[in-house]
């Protein structure tokens, strides 16, 4: 394990969750997280946050 500055306990106490997408090109529906989505399975940027 490498660390700059030390070791750090980091507890996660909430899930994270991912926004349902879905791709305009192959369709692909999927959940992602993060403001640049790209579909998985094509790689495109046309995405459509569904919620």
């Amino acid at each position: 394990m490498c660390s700059a500055g030390g070791p750090i306990d980091v507890e996660f106490t909430e899930q994270i969750q991912g926004k349902s997408c879905v791709c305009k090109d192959c369709e692909n529906k999927f959940k992602s997280i993060g403001k640049k989505i790209r579909c998985p399975s094509c790689g495109s940027d046309h995405v459509v946050v569904l919620e």
